[in-house]
């Protein structure tokens, strides 16, 4: 296969764009020393993450992840309150969130944290989470924008903010305790400490350092670049936000050409045809790779798309999909049918999803039948969003040293018993990271209600009030990361966070 990345490109090896690997042993990227002295690139293109994927939640804000390389995320957890005209066809019907909407972006967070822990290529494939939650979170900003926009953008900056500040502290200190020298690995003392403010502000990539231990010793060595993974997500986001007034002005005006506009951008920035050097080039391809569903999401809200014929809008996303698996057919990446490393097949085959899961958009208000059991489950993790797709990477890494407990336990000392539990190691990494991601919303959730300007909640799955209510929407994720082997070489899958 040939690399659609030509030598002299400036994606370093073992980026999303090109192939190679500098990815330490045990990196949930690749195999192979990273290079020293260098920063981790931008996951490039999906997922998040997977995750993987943030909602509209309020007067002001999909999570993700962040997420498909990750999950996406809208930054907020209630529905958009705002005064305006009644939403058109396809839209979320007043005076409620639409449920449906909902369901996805919990089915994107699950499926990107189910990514990034067995690696399976096919989960692209079969459901592109992160392409789905930058949809909804397009959606979602189309329906804000009835008010000033200045304020939208203040509003959702603020809701995705707080919550990455909890993240970072804890990475942060965890980092810094374990000796990493900003300044050292970076272009330079100065550029290196500044580039460290994309944890308060993420306009950009936030470094992080290839290797580094924990003095608790239950971390292995590269649990920063997995830990870090997912906030490729909240760059991209931050980006489409901003634009977003830009983006529904030309809509509105020219609204084929703003929709087809960024898999045009992606034929060109994807495939090597133009290369941008750096962090740059990495937030551009994201950019043009999702820039297609965010606006889809515009023309779900407006009625766009069901003011065209079903079968022409359904013949239309099957031809799009089917070039993107044409495509993909012809440029696999290092793990196959993986469309986190095939820019263009991602976008195309994203877009198609996405169209036909808005055209049969059923705009529920209530979860219908035997979905009304997951109704709880569905509002926490849309409440929560943010939170689960920013720490869902770290707790998978977390359940790596609780397993490797289980082989000092007297009963465990025969081979037959070691041979079980190594046999179902990542079944049982993705039993525990669960309760652990329950413990996570406990534990900094809240912090999404302080941003949000609510009073802060512990548990927010509408049980006490009786409503469903709304929440960010999920990265993944974008986006997609692996665990780390245990104590005896074992753990998740090699992926990128998306």
């Amino acid at each position: 296969m040939s690399d659609p990345y030509p030598a002299g490109s400036p994606y370093p090896a073992g980026s999303p764009y090109s192939a190679g690997s500098p990815y330490p042993p045990g990196s949930p990227y690749s195999a192979g020393p990273a290079a020293p002295g260098t920063t981790a690139p931008s996951y490039g293109v999906p997922e998040q993450r997977a995750t993987g994927p943030v909602p509209d939640t309020g007067p002001a804000p999909d999570a993700g992840p962040v997420p498909d390389k990750g999950p996406a995320l809208d930054t907020g957890s209630v529905p958009d309150t705002g005064t305006g005209s009644a939403p058109a066809a396809g839209a979320a019907r007043p005076g409620g969130r639409d449920r449906y909407l909902d369901l996805l972006r919990s089915i994107a967070l699950v499926r990107v944290v189910v990514y990034h822990l067995f690696g399976w290529a096919w989960l692209t494939v079969l459901f592109p989470s992160m392409g789905v939650m930058f949809a909804l979170a397009g959606s979602l900003m189309a329906r804000s924008l009835k008010r000033p926009a200045r304020g939208v953008i203040q509003g959702r900056i603020r809701r995705l903010l707080p919550p990455l500040w909890a993240f970072a502290a804890v990475v942060l200190v965890l980092m810094f305790a374990g000796g990493w020298d900003p300044g050292r690995d970076g272009d330079g003392t100065v550029w290196g400490w500044l580039k460290v403010l994309n944890y308060v502000f993420p306009f950009g990539a936030p470094p992080f350092p290839w290797q580094i231990g924990s003095k608790s010793g239950l971390l292995e060595d590269t649990w920063a670049v997995q830990a870090a993974g997912p906030l490729w997500y909240l760059r991209a986001y931050l980006w489409f936000v901003i634009a977003s007034p830009l983006l529904l002005w030309a809509f509105r005006r020219a609204p084929w050409a703003t929709l087809l506009a960024p898999l045009g951008l992606t034929a060109v920035v994807g495939t090597g045809l133009v290369t941008i050097p750096g962090e740059t080039g990495n937030a551009v391809t994201d950019f043009a790779v999702y820039g297609g569903c965010w606006v889809l999401g515009f023309a779900h809200h407006e009625g766009l798309l069901q003011r065209v014929p079903r079968y022409a809008a359904v013949s239309g996303a099957v031809l799009v999909m089917a070039f993107g698996l044409w495509w993909a057919s012809g440029h696999l990446g290092p793990d196959g049918w993986d469309l986190n490393d095939i820019p263009l097949a991602q976008a195309t085959w994203s877009f198609g999803f996405v169209v036909i899961l808005l055209l049969y958009s059923p705009s529920w208000q209530e979860l219908p039948g035997r979905l009304a059991r997951w109704d709880k489950l569905v509002t926490l993790s849309n409440n929560r969003a943010v939170t689960i797709y920013l720490w869902h990477n770290m707790l998978i890494m977390a359940t790596v040293p609780l397993i490797d407990l289980a082989y000092d336990v007297p009963f465990m000392q025969n081979e037959g018993a070691v041979a079980a539990l190594d046999s179902t190691y990542t079944l049982w990494m993705f039993v525990l990271v669960w309760p652990l991601i329950g413990l996570a919303i406990l534990a900094v959730g809240w912090v999404e209600d302080i941003a949000a300007k609510r009073r802060p909640r512990l548990w927010p799955n509408g049980a006490s009030s009786g409503v469903s209510s709304g929440a960010p929407g999920g990265g993944s994720g974008g986006a997609s990361s692996g665990a780390p082997g245990g104590k005896r070489g074992r753990g998740g899958s090699r992926k990128r966070p998306r």
